[in-house]
């Protein structure tokens, strides 16, 4: 089954010279206990710097999988813990990775919907003080789950992932990210292009 490993939010924001021309991130999150307010605009109580390239309507929730991260674990020889990686719902058992575009879940009661793949950024390299994780992060392909709020309200670790619907077309995660990233075939360029109407308008004039 899958489920919430934790719920992490940025209560304040970092400042370094690794956060770039915005000078503060977001990006550093941590647990919180009990429930999570989760609103449209992105997960109450959060803090988003960067608002060109984060925390629009369609980025209000970022999902990634505990495997995963146990995955960097090894690769970095850190203890990553889970809201490294920045994000709002580490989830166990979940495969981000083979999420198609446009599916729906249902997680404690609220409704989100999956609208594209994370891309990693040089504030993400500059906050794991790892110069080369773009490329790696990207050959991993791997990027998690951005998620529109269809339905706002709260979410708890350990409630249960259910999906609801999950569209036809079948392009997944992975699948945009390897496109988006300027590493699909023909044939995966034309599988992508049946994913536009479930793209948000930004995404989807990028894809064609």
């Amino acid at each position: 089954m899958s489920r919430v490993n934790e719920v992490n939010l940025a209560a304040t924001a970092s400042t370094g010279e690794w956060t770039g021309r915005i000078g503060a991130s977001g990006i550093d999150k941590r647990p919180v206990r009990g429930p999570a307010r989760v609103e449209v605009s992105g997960v109450v109580g959060d803090t988003v710097c960067d608002t060109d390239n984060h925390g629009r309507w369609f980025q209000a929730v970022y999902a990634y999988d505990l495997e995963d991260l146990r995955y960097w674990s090894g690769e970095t020889g850190r203890e990553l813990e889970p809201g490294n990686i920045g994000e709002n719902l580490t989830l166990e058992g979940c495969d981000c990775g083979n999420a198609v575009i446009g599916e729906r879940w249902r997680i404690g009661t609220t409704v989100l919907r999956v609208t594209g793949p994370r891309t990693p950024c040089r504030v993400f390299a500059g906050f794991w003080d790892m110069p080369g994780l773009i490329k790696r992060f990207t050959d991993h392909g791997r990027p998690g789950a951005y998620l529109a709020v269809e339905r706002p309200g709260e979410i708890t670790a350990g409630d249960a992932r259910e999906v609801l619907y999950r569209p036809e077309h079948g392009v997944t995660i992975a699948e945009l990210f390897a496109f988006r990233m300027g590493r699909a075939t023909p044939e995966l360029t034309e599988h992508v292009a049946a994913a536009e109407p479930d793209l948000p308008e930004y995404w989807a004039a990028k894809v064609r």
